[in-house]
């Protein structure tokens, strides 16, 4: 099932696709990796949804990631008398402390913490993000603003704030329990919502004990309508040409009417995307030095002697999918194939940009690993017959994180009769 993009596909499950044959279907347009929001499924479900999942992982042979997003703590602004109320760009409107309804003016904010924390300046982002107010005055009960970005506010909105630390910990009790039944049901993502600090994501770390990864989050039209906005296109397009290892379908494929061909539209962008001539020259001018560390230095190598050498493919060997990841980060022009001995590893690098993930018993010593490393490029469309190809390792085999090695390959016929 090689896909002929880099960029990943996440597609978020809910009523719309909970189904087997849906969810068979979006991994067929290019569903990637699935998401599980926890502010909307149950235990159960979610254990219903991760066992659907591997099913089809096993029918197509293929790693497929499951990221459970955690709900976070839940900041919203309270109720309006008319529903919703209009805020106008450049007006001012008031959050305070009062629980009366509220209007175009004002709301209740019932989160006192926020009241003690935010300052002047710092931006509140309210339904998503699509408002926007920048905070001119503040006191312990009540936050002036200035609207940024306008429209239509009503009851019980989610509010966000990225300049303010408010002094809470991003797992409320909900997420804890949400977490540890997801780690025992077998996922291999966890999105954190309400992400401030470094300990928020220790903190989660602390919970998986490595048994999964942690990251912090990550064309609404195609809830209602079969085909994307022209601004919806330009912003896939533009996390595309960035270098973004994902791009995300959050209510087009959970609760829209269309959720394979809002996959499948995606995926059509990101081929059309990466096809530009600009697009590898933009993520040329955007990488970044690698780190000062022996299997960075590899990663770097490994990319520009494939490149100067117009080389096929560069195949890692990787059992806890770090050496795949760094080669990733170097964005590179030729397809990236990842080999490893544990399931585990192929469903979380599932997410990473560029990589074709390979599950297969690890290698006996040297000379297996070249031979099957060409005979696996071969048999998934990644090499021919007289091309070349790098491996990239860690000797002695087997070891996490030893990336010390490079070995240009040529891809002989026993390659292809294998």
């Amino acid at each position: 099932m090689r896909r002929l993009r880099r960029t990943k596909i996440v597609a978020t499950l809910g009523p719309a696709s909970s189904d087997r044959n849906v969810i068979a279907s979006l991994f067929a347009a290019g569903a990637d990796v699935f998401r599980i929001n926890m502010s909307h499924t149950t235990h159960e479900r979610m254990r219903e949804l991760v066992a659907t999942i591997r099913s089809v992982e096993t029918e197509h042979s293929r790693p497929i990631g499951i990221l459970v997003d955690l709900q976070g703590p839940k900041l919203r602004v309270g109720s309006f008398a008319s529903n919703p109320a209009a805020l106008i760009q450049g007006e001012t409107f008031t959050l305070d402390a009062n629980p009366t309804p509220g209007d175009s003016k004002r709301v209740f904010l019932p989160h006192p913490e926020i009241f003690a924390a935010i300052e002047p300046g710092h931006a509140l982002l309210l339904d998503d993000g699509k408002i926007r107010l920048v905070a001119t005055d503040v006191n312990r009960e009540r936050i002036l603003t200035r609207v940024e970005v306008g429209g239509k506010l009503s009851d019980r909105k989610g509010i966000s704030l990225p300049d303010t630390t408010v002094p809470f910990s991003s797992l409320a009790e909900k997420d804890r329990s949400d977490l540890e039944t997801a780690l025992d049901a077998g996922i291999d993502w966890v999105g954190l919502s309400f992400v401030q600090r470094p300990e928020d994501i220790a903190e989660a770390k602390k919970v998986t004990r490595g048994r999964a990864a942690v990251m912090a989050k990550m064309l609404e039209s195609m809830i209602t309508s079969p085909v994307p906005t022209r601004a919806e296109v330009s912003d896939v397009s533009t996390a595309i040409f960035e270098g973004a290892d994902a791009i995300m379908l959050s209510a087009e494929s959970a609760a829209g009417q269309y959720p394979v061909d809002a996959v499948a539209t995606m995926n059509k962008i990101a081929e059309e995307v990466e096809r530009d001539p600009l697009y590898h020259t933009i993520l040329n001018a955007q990488r970044a030095e690698p780190e000062a560390t022996g299997a960075d230095a590899i990663a770097a190598a490994a990319r520009q002697i494939a490149e100067t050498l117009e080389l096929s493919a560069i195949i890692c060997w990787t059992s806890s999918g770090s050496t795949g990841l760094r080669v990733a980060r170097e964005r590179p022009a030729c397809p990236i194939v990842a080999i490893s001995p544990n399931l585990s590893t192929g469903r979380r690098l599932s997410v990473g940009w560029g990589i074709h993930c390979i599950v297969a018993e690890d290698a006996r010593d040297l000379d297996d690993m070249v031979e099957r490393a060409c005979r696996l490029a071969c048999k998934d469309g990644f090499a021919k017959v007289g091309q070349r190809v790098i491996i990239v390792a860690g000797v002695p085999l087997g070891r996490p994180g030893a990336t010390n090695m490079l070995r240009i390959a040529f891809v002989g016929a026993e390659a292809a009769r294998g």
